[in-house]
């Protein structure tokens, strides 16, 4: 019997996988056999996300402390990987922020710590994993999140700089495709619609929101937690090795309509 989604053997590496969802998609590949790089800003917090998994799923696991928005940090961290494992198969780049504010009142300095961020700091961990792994393995496996909104507008909560840098992130996706496929590496992003995190329960729980969802969301809910995993590890697969520049939304039908 086939196990079309067995990673044993394979090294993924998670940004912002200090909470909320980058830790679900961690457990998602460490539950297929995956070894688990957690990399955040918070040392403490991934520390305790490395040994929970470690301890629950049983695979190897590194805690290493990153910015993704400082270049020689996200080098010397791809560096020490590949000088542990030798190798890099499966990257998440989720990290991110949310500026939320109209339009007409976003400073200067959002805009830009949000391109920094969400779009810049994906595409400096991206360039450094295919460099310094992929691209010399003729294999990989790129994940960008991206979200619903860098399909779509909104009008329930202004937040235009995440829409544009995840809007970057959506054509970023099909470029590095464009670009990376020769080398046997597929990049696809995942659009999640509204999820609960500790940055969002509360927004999400609040009567104004919750109305929003029966009326935008065709299945009139927000996502539960593993709702997530399925995408990431079929976008991880070797087996989806045909699949690449693709946008998936997870988002309940939200952009269906």
């Amino acid at each position: 019997m086939k196990n079309y989604f067995d990673l044993k053997g394979q090294v993924a590496i998670v940004t912002g996988c200090s909470t909320g969802l980058g830790v679900q998609m961690a457990k998602a590949l460490a539950n297929q056999g995956a070894t688990i790089i957690a990399l955040a800003r918070r040392q403490n917090l991934i520390d305790e996300v490395a040994a929970d998994i470690a301890k629950e799923f049983g695979v190897p696991t590194l805690a290493l402390r990153c910015d993704i928005t400082d270049t020689e940090n996200v080098n010397d961290v791809v560096d020490k990987v590949m000088e542990k494992f030798g190798r890099i198969d499966i990257l998440v780049n989720n990290a991110g922020t949310g500026a939320v504010a109209p339009a007409e009142d976003i400073t200067d300095e959002q805009f830009e710590n949000e391109m920094n961020i969400d779009l810049f700091g994906s595409f400096k961990v991206a360039r450094a994993v295919a460099k310094k792994a992929m691209i010399p393995a003729k294999y990989g496996r790129i994940i960008n999140i991206s979200s619903m909104y860098g399909l779509v507008g909104n009008k329930i909560a202004g937040s235009s700089p995440y829409h544009a840098a995840k809007g970057g992130v959506v054509n970023l996706t099909r470029a590095l495709a464009a670009e990376w496929g020769k080398y046997g590496i597929t990049v696809n992003s995942i659009c999640p619609g509204y999820f609960y995190t500790p940055l969002t329960e509360a927004t999400l729980n609040s009567d104004f929101f919750q109305q929003n969802a029966k009326v935008m969301i065709p299945e009139e809910r927000y996502g539960n937690e593993g709702e997530l995993d399925t995408a990431t590890i079929f976008l991880a697969s070797p087996a989806s090795a045909y699949v690449t520049g693709v946008n998936l939304p997870v988002d309940g039908g939200y952009t269906a309509m």
